[in-house]
């Protein structure tokens, strides 16, 4: 759509930049009846019609532009599909379904062969999984407020880098006692579920652990993405219980329980304020991010290239763009546009995303021992369990009320960021807390991404 500003003399308006954003897309029922993917219905079935036929006869493009599409419209009908259901919806039932039923149909020759191997050189071999998480990296640290970081930080970061501290340390140990292993409780268990979300999660540390030990990156994925998405069931439930306490009006000791507010002392509540994310933003905004974005990729992957053995290209890129965000070394405008196009792949690409995970890397005869192994099903929750208690404590020591330091960071943390957030932040009846949530996703999975890349080289 165009826009219009007031011209020099103030009554003749000219147009200007075009912008996106604040037109309606959703996938439950509309005006004009229900939409998938964003799209009318009609449409949308004879879109995913069109793909299908090209995709039954062979013919379906092993190329960027048809992963888009296929990933897209099969992320948009597991969507749809999951928020059909009330109440299960609000425990991750759409994102459970884009995670496994693809693969799952996959695994039952359900799925025609020519579509699975698009989708699979569209992930891998085009580099949609780059494009993605470089995005998000891109535009959460970016997107931070430089004042914010410097000003907030050092409060909210006791219990973001305390909990993440004693989550690995004490999941490692639980580990190693149980015959799990110190390093892999911690890089197959703990670190998936404290990254605040998929993005900088199971999908780029599957990267990691195959480039350390020359294996394909699908051997991890179904671990990693199993444990992610029972720890997120996890955190809405013990989210239901803090509701549940905040219910009963008592306060088991000084600072328990906020009643949604976040900080015991008063006026200070403005140093953690994140400023709302734009529904719009211009197309040349767009191109921008893109390209800051892309940039940060072609750095991480150079340095790591020139410095073998060392980090991993993502955790140079996130160095750089946290060296570049404290410095203050690019336009404030260069870097909302990295935020724009970061809450761009965020909003827009993330079930197509799950849907080329499961079809590329997810092993259903592997989640399925995953899920039936009472230890990893053990690890898991102590994660959460552990996450949310050492989160609340720190910051409850740093003048912050219990319950909600134990919600945000620590079950954010823990939960699948996004519609994670939204499932949890729900449960505990605390919805105005999500600008924290944002601050704790964007600070901790970085970090946490950033930590794990440190600890891969112990990986056997």
């Amino acid at each position: 759509m165009s826009e219009t500003s007031p011209g020099p003399a103030g009554g003749i308006e000219h147009p200007v930049t075009k912008t996106v954003g604040a037109r309606p897309g959703t996938h439950y029922p509309g005006r004009l009846g229900f939409k998938i993917s964003s799209v009318p219905a009609p449409l949308y079935l004879v879109l995913a019609g069109l793909v299908l036929a090209a995709a039954l006869t062979g013919n379906l493009p092993d190329t960027m532009v048809a992963g888009f599409a296929t990933t897209i419209l099969l992320g948009g009908l597991f969507i749809w599909i999951g928020n059909l259901f009330p109440v299960v919806r609000d425990f991750g039932l759409p994102t459970v379904l884009c995670t496994f039923a693809p693969a799952t149909l996959a695994f039952f020759g359900l799925m025609p062969e020519n579509l699975v191997t698009v989708v699979r050189n569209f992930v891998d071999g085009h580099g949609f999984l780059d494009f993605f998480v470089v995005g998000i990296i891109a535009g959460a640290i970016l997107g931070m407020p430089r004042a914010l970081l410097l000003k907030a930080g050092p409060r909210f970061a006791v219990p973001i880098v305390g909990c993440l501290i004693a989550t690995f340390v004490l999941v490692g140990l639980l580990a190693a006692a149980t015959g799990f292993g110190f390093i892999e409780g911690i890089l197959f268990i703990a670190a998936p579920i404290m990254a605040g979300g998929l993005g900088v999660g199971a999908l780029p540390m599957s990267e990691m652990y195959a480039a350390k030990t020359g294996g394909d990156s699908a051997a991890f994925m179904g671990d990693l993405m199993s444990a992610v998405v029972m720890a997120n069931i996890v955190c809405i439930l013990i989210a239901g219980i803090y509701n549940g306490l905040g219910k009963r009006k008592k306060q088991l000791f000084v600072g328990f329980n906020g009643h949604g507010q976040l900080l015991r002392i008063k006026g200070r509540s403005d140093e953690l304020t994140v400023p709302p994310k734009r529904d719009t933003s211009s197309f040349i905004a767009l191109g921008k991010g893109l390209l800051i974005a892309g940039s940060l990729f072609v750095f991480g992957e150079l340095i790591a290239a020139l410095l073998p053995g060392g980090l991993h290209p993502y955790a140079w890129a996130i160095i750089a763009a946290a060296l570049v965000k404290i410095f203050g070394l690019l336009p404030q405008d260069v870097e909302d546009s990295a935020a724009d196009w970061g809450d761009l792949i965020g909003t827009v690409l993330v079930p197509a995303l799950l849907v080329g995970v499961s079809l590329t890397y997810i092993d259903i005869t592997e989640v399925i021992a995953s899920l039936s192994n009472p230890l990893f099903i053990l690890l898991t929750i102590s994660t959460v369990v552990i996450a949310t208690l050492t989160s609340g404590i720190l910051g409850w020591l740093v003048k912050f009320n219990f319950v909600e330091a134990s919600i945000t960071p620590g079950l954010v943390m823990a939960d699948t960021g996004g519609s994670g957030d939204v499932a949890v932040l729900s449960a505990a009846n605390r919805l105005h807390l999500m600008p924290f949530a944002a601050l704790t996703n964007r600070l901790g999975g970085a970090l946490v991404l950033f930590v794990t890349s440190l600890i891969v080289p112990f990986l056997a």
